[in-house]
């Protein structure tokens, strides 16, 4: 099981090519690579807004639809309602390098009409980020969950179990995060009605009305000599297994808890926060991962950059300058 950027590394002398197996044509995600199918997609993960539905609804007294602040300006009129009606900070902001750095700021390049061709103007240095539209878009939503966040002031200190902790139990009602975060909001005493929402912005892109998600991790089979017949039939039963039989479904999804990525996989027993990404997936509302940023740049832009900007060490144009600068010395991943 690699990322799928080592997918690319590998498939030429390494992967086998999975093109007639049966579970192929139940599946957008897989990787096609050297002119093969090379990589089977584990699972899907995606990320937005987490919110607590129970929370909101006892404040406002109405259903909460999510659809209904996928403007910005209306999720501030609902903050603004929290805020009166006795939630004196509706928000939490996850403060690892990783969240800001993987998550969060990538959904700068995920969400232009162009992503690689975006990626690839950063690279060579001719991007005018601080003028990019969603760029823009996205730091006015940043900057409204700042202006909110339980934690502001000390922001990048925030414990990522706290924070999870007054989301679960509704002490606030909306963080930002994936959901791979139901692992830590579980240990709580969390409230029934949970869920992830798109991101709220003032656009026309309809980019408000979907989740980026996608494959994160994907299995690949051995093609050279160092396997033999025997093991790599096995390999393929297994991966077959997982897609067409029941208890392979019931592996995958209750054992390991995982959203599929093949549309004749029911999912019933998933987390709340799954079951959403799944509904958005089923429905084609997932922007795609991109999976090819420099390797360090979890940790340059999420720590150096993103934290100080959470902190409001520094203003959006030294943020923008500042990844600019990043991509000068920065090498992407082929594929």
């Amino acid at each position: 099981m690699v990322d799928p950027k080592d997918i690319y590394a590998i498939a030429n002398d390494y992967a086998y090519d999975l093109s007639d197996q049966d579970w192929a044509g139940h599946t957008s995600l897989g990787i096609k690579a050297a002119g093969k199918l090379a990589g089977f997609p584990v699972c899907v993960e995606a990320r937005g807004i987490i919110y607590n539905a129970d929370a909101i609804e006892k404040i406002t007294g109405e259903e909460f639809d999510p659809s209904s602040v996928a403007k910005l300006e209306d999720f501030q009129k609902l903050l603004d309602k929290l805020v009166q009606g006795g939630m004196e900070k509706p928000v939490g902001i996850l403060s690892e390098y990783w969240s800001l750095g993987a998550h969060w700021f990538p959904m700068v390049y995920e969400e232009q009409q162009d992503p690689e061709a975006f990626v690839n103007s950063l690279l060579e240095g001719s991007c005018n980020l601080s003028e990019n539209e969603k760029y823009n878009s996205m730091m006015d939503t940043f900057d409204t969950l700042i202006k909110y966040n339980y934690a502001k002031g000390s922001a990048s200190n925030a414990d990522r179990e706290e924070t999870s902790m007054k989301l679960a139990e509704g002490e606030i009602a909306f963080m930002f995060g994936g959901n791979w975060d139901w692992s830590v909001i579980n240990q709580y005493d969390y409230t029934e009605k949970l869920g992830i929402m798109p991101v709220p912005q003032n656009t026309t892109d309809g980019t408000n009305f979907k989740i980026v998600g996608g494959a994160t991790k994907y299995f690949f089979v051995d093609s050279s000599a160092d396997t033999s017949d025997a093991e790599r039939q096995a390999a393929l039963d297994f991966l077959n297994w997982i897609v067409n039989d029941k208890d392979g479904n019931a592996f995958l999804t209750e054992k390991c808890a995982l959203v599929p990525a093949f549309d004749n996989i029911e999912a019933t027993a998933l987390d709340p926060l799954s079951l959403s990404v799944k509904t958005y997936a089923d429905a084609g509302n997932l922007i795609p991962t991109y999976n090819y940023l420099p390797d360090d740049h979890m940790t340059v832009v999420g720590q150096e950059i993103m934290q100080k900007y959470l902190d409001e060490a520094m203003d959006r144009t030294e943020l923008a300058d500042s990844v600019v600068e990043y991509f000068k010395t920065a090498k992407g991943i082929a594929h």
